[in-house]
């Protein structure tokens, strides 16, 4: 996006564009958080399914 909008959306409607603008961004973040996290975990969960796989004994 231009400037220019950023601009006009701060001369017509104030902070409140601020505002928005930043709680979109910390959510954002946060959701990016726990999407790193849930990866994480999912990658640990499967190292241990694979480890407990390797370590029962066949049939």
């Amino acid at each position: 996006m231009p400037d220019s909008v950023f601009v006009t959306l701060l001369t017509e409607h104030g902070p409140w564009v601020l505002l928005v603008f930043y709680l979109l961004y910390r959510d954002y973040q946060k959701d990016q958080a726990t999407r790193d996290l849930l990866n994480k975990n999912t990658s640990v969960l499967t190292e241990l399914a694979v480890l407990i796989r390797e370590r029962l004994p066949r049939n």
